[in-house]
């Protein structure tokens, strides 16, 4: 996989929504060599912006928040407790490893992984202690604080078959994608305005697509993020919303939310390239920012793109590399023909 490094680089980053900073110094450092200009603002959405005088704008989202926890408070024997940010699963937390972002760095700690803890029939994200080896409140408040952030503990894998496993490839793997395909239009020649945006809050408020997508004011959107694959047991079933296999190729969705001209324009672009498309199906409303940047500006057609994924919202969710360049490819050609 091309530029490995800079797909490290994001998921060590600690990005728990509502606290991205670190992710987007990253993409920054990475996208102010090729990108005209690299635009921030107070959510730390971060956009790469090409060719800014073109008449024609197309707007590219990525969210770089992630799921996690943030620290309430410390009981009188140093355990830390904590509340949701995101979908969190909670049954997936005792007994794992994680880490908290402070402002001295970052603590390590293990969630309190007893048995009749993980056989409480309701178990609640209040019901995890964390272990950071403190014996006081007091102790436990001198190295972290109300507002800190908590992710898994669990970094960047190779596996066999151009596989790999990360924390929160939802949605920093999207970031990526879109980084490395605003790269290859800028070679390409790409004449349209382009802005890739690593957003904020979509775990949670979806305020940084609101933001970026009222400054920008795009005349396209594209939204790239993760889909459930339907190929692994007690997962999602080809029933729910159709069959995503991993490394078969890029998602694209009939939603009530995506122009059907757009999908078949995306096609069109995908066959001429030889690059293997998938379909899901959707309802209703397609629980990304595709949802926020469609109804803003008076309307903004929007195409989504989604990266097949195992395990969303686990401690180590899995991708596969072919779909990683079938994404980057795709958008590319997006952004050099739409």
């Amino acid at each position: 996989m091309e530029n490995e490094a800079f797909l490290k680089e994001l998921l060590d980053a600690v990005t728990v929504s509502g606290a991205i900073s670190l992710g987007s110094q990253a993409v920054k450092r990475e996208m102010e060599g090729c990108a005209d200009e690299v635009i921030t603002d107070i959510l730390d959405d971060t956009i790469a912006v090409l060719n800014r005088q073109a008449e024609k704008k197309i707007l590219v989202t990525a969210h770089l928040d992630e799921i996690g926890l943030v620290i309430t408070t410390a009981d009188e024997n140093g355990y830390l407790y904590a509340i949701d940010r995101g979908g969190v699963i909670p049954q997936t937390y005792p007994g794992h490893r994680v880490q908290i972002h402070t402002e001295k760095g970052i603590v390590k700690g293990v969630v309190n992984g007893a048995r009749e803890l993980c056989r409480k029939e309701k178990l609640e994200v209040t019901d995890l202690a964390i272990d950071i080896g403190a014996s006081s409140k007091k102790e436990a408040l001198e190295l972290v604080r109300p507002g800190d952030t908590v992710t898994f503990d669990a970094g960047f894998e190779k596996l066999s078959g151009g596989r790999f496993a990360g924390r929160a490839l939802d949605d920093r793997l999207g970031v990526f994608i879109i980084m490395e395909a605003f790269k290859r239009a800028k070679a390409a020649g790409a004449k349209n305005g382009l802005y890739c945006a690593a957003t904020a809050g979509e775990e949670t408020t979806k305020n940084g697509a609101y933001f970026t997508a009222g400054r920008v004011k795009p005349d396209l959107a594209i939204v790239v993020d993760v889909t459930y694959c339907t190929d692994y047991p007690f997962g999602y079933t080809e029933k729910d919303a159709g069959a995503v296999r991993l490394g078969a190729g890029p998602v694209l969705c009939h939603s009530p939310i995506v122009p059907e001209s757009l999908n078949r324009r995306a096609q069109e672009i995908a066959d001429r390239r030889g690059i293997p498309v998938q379909y899901e199906v959707a309802s209703r409303l397609s629980y990304t920012d595709a949802d926020k940047i469609h109804f803003e500006n008076g309307g903004t057609p929007t195409l989504l793109v989604s990266i097949p994924l195992r395990y969303m919202h686990s401690p180590s969710e899995i991708a596969d590399e072919k779909d990683v360049e079938g994404c980057i490819s795709l958008i590319a050609g997006l952004l050099e023909e739409m």
